[in-house]
């Protein structure tokens, strides 16, 4: 592997491959269009980190007007924390002794909000704060109809919710809650109509939370998916779309994502070929067609037949198609089942390397 600092300035199309790209202009685009969106409507950036795991790009995204970073695990929290990053929140349910003391011990260098569905762990929270001298911060977590994770609507939320505030050792700040059931539904008139109903459930739990006399100050929700509507949510204090800023093929066919533009890439080369198709040199250890297929860029004439381990397959539409040891540009499917894969990530303008990104957050799953 070539010393990053080797990688800085050279050309695009000097690169190995495969090797995973953003282009900074439409990076920076993406964050400057998330950050003036959610201001211009009073709402919090809180975005999600499991896109790009990497501090310097949080930090970009702290720079931007973001209020904090979400994470979806202890240890991507560790890494950030480390890097000196935050006030975080881990919107993920973390249950185990162990955790909740790496959990406890992080309060001491910034706020790391955590969530709680069930109150069978308030006790283990309630102990590791005790036992490291802090106070661990809450959000109830509630089920918008996704069928996942969270506590239910209404009474049971409010119930959750006075054990938390009566227990020592925690403290209620809100509720949070994920719409992800509805990002791809259509038309858009539909899309809205899901997404406020789901909405509702969370906001009407945040309102018996205050009519009880408890915290609600902050009511959480969104994703990229649904960060238009979500964020323009009269109640909604703060949105966790992260994914946006690199977007993908998910994001813009998928969920019908219009604002912002995609600048996630894998660079790869033609390695076989005949009359009928192309095999690229990146498979499925390179980049992911689980959510959405990768796309060539800038042609039309490559279709996704299959990845495997080590090949793209891609079908010839049309014309003579790529040479071999041609390179092909492909827009990723998925940025969070892409990135994961790779240890940097390379930043380019106008045809070079500007920036090398490591995704320190890789392999953190604890």
């Amino acid at each position: 592997m070539n010393d990053s600092r080797d990688l800085l300035g050279q050309p695009v199309n000097a690169l190995d491959t495969p090797v995973l790209l953003v282009d900074l202009d439409i990076l920076e685009g993406n964050i400057d269009r998330l950050a003036t969106f959610f201001r211009q409507h009073g709402v919090g950036w809180r975005p999600h980190c499991k896109s790009h795991k990497c501090p310097a790009i949080a930090r970009r995204q702290l720079a931007a007007g973001a209020i904090g970073i979400t994470c979806a695990k202890v240890s991507e929290a560790e890494m950030l924390v480390a890097a000196g990053i935050g006030p975080l929140l881990v919107a993920n349910e973390v249950v185990t002794p162990r955790k909740l003391g790496r959990l406890a011990a992080l309060q001491r260098q910034t706020e790391v909000i955590a969530a709680i569905d069930n109150a069978a762990v308030l006790p283990a929270m309630a102990a590791a704060a005790t036992d490291a001298g802090v106070v661990l911060p809450l959000l109830i977590e509630v089920d918008l109809g996704m069928d996942r994770v969270g506590v239910a609507p209404g009474p049971a939320a409010l119930d959750l919710a006075r054990r938390v505030a009566a227990t020592p050792g925690v403290q209620l700040r809100g509720v949070m809650g994920y719409e992800g059931h509805v990002i791809s539904a259509k038309p858009r008139e539909a899309k809205e109509q899901a997404c406020h109903e789901a909405l509702d459930r969370l906001l009407d739990t945040a309102a018996r939370l205050g009519a009880d006399g408890l915290a609600a100050d902050i009511v959480s929700a969104g994703g990229t998916g649904c960060y238009d509507i979500t964020g323009a949510r009269p109640g909604i204090t703060e949105v966790q779309a992260g994914g946006g800023i690199f977007m993908d093929g998910m994001y813009r066919d998928q969920c019908g994502v219009a604002a912002l533009s995609c600048g996630l890439t894998v660079l790869a080369t033609v390695t076989s070929r005949t009359d009928r198709h192309v095999v690229l040199d990146a498979g499925f250890k390179t980049l992911s067609a689980y959510h959405h297929p990768p796309t060539p860029r800038y042609r039309d004439d490559l279709k996704l037949r299959y990845l495997s381990a080590e090949h793209g397959v891609f079908d010839l539409l049309h014309g003579p198609g790529p040479a071999i040891a041609e390179q092909v540009e492909l827009l990723v499917g998925y940025s969070d089942s892409t990135n994961f894969l790779h240890d940097r990530l390379l930043g380019v303008r106008q045809g070079r390397v500007e920036e090398v990104f490591p995704v320190q957050g890789r392999g953190l799953l604890t």
